[in-house]
């Protein structure tokens, strides 16, 4: 993949989840995570995924682990692609594959809201900006 979250400050809280497919299916450190199940977890792929958090490690296929640690704090940056500006403490939201975009008032009321934008961004124009992740989903 691309795109995955890179850790700028240490990160706090890991929490065990089950990989969604078991063994099947390997994904990079720093990736986006949806929730597909109760605790359990798989890469984010579309707009309106639930965010579950970022991958702590590395899950390589056919590693034999079905257990992955998940943050849910710290600060990363990611990569934003939105179709209307981000303004600095917006909530952000899955919109693809380790892409996030601004989140509108509603949004944080389904549990869509992964984080918030430290940095601001202009409408349509990809870039890397630095995430506050706080508790995915809240």
């Amino acid at each position: 993949m691309t795109n995955e979250a890179l850790p700028r400050t240490a990160r706090l809280n890991a929490i065990d989840m089950t990989w969604f497919n078991d063994d099947m299916v390997g994904a990079e450190r720093g990736s986006i995570l949806k929730y597909s199940g109760a605790r359990i977890v798989a890469l984010s792929s579309a707009v309106n995924d639930i965010p579950a958090g970022i991958l702590g490690r590395e899950k390589i296929t056919g590693d034999g682990r079905t257990q992955v640690p998940v943050f849910i704090d710290g600060i990363y940056d990611c990569y934003v692609l939105s179709e209307s500006a981000v303004t600095v403490g917006q909530g952000l939201m899955i919109s693809g594959a380790n892409v996030l975009s601004g989140a509108a008032a509603g949004d944080a009321l389904l549990g869509r809201i992964i984080g918030k934008a430290l940095e601001p961004v202009d409408a349509g124009v990809p870039t890397t900006i630095q995430v506050m992740i706080n508790g995915a989903g809240n």
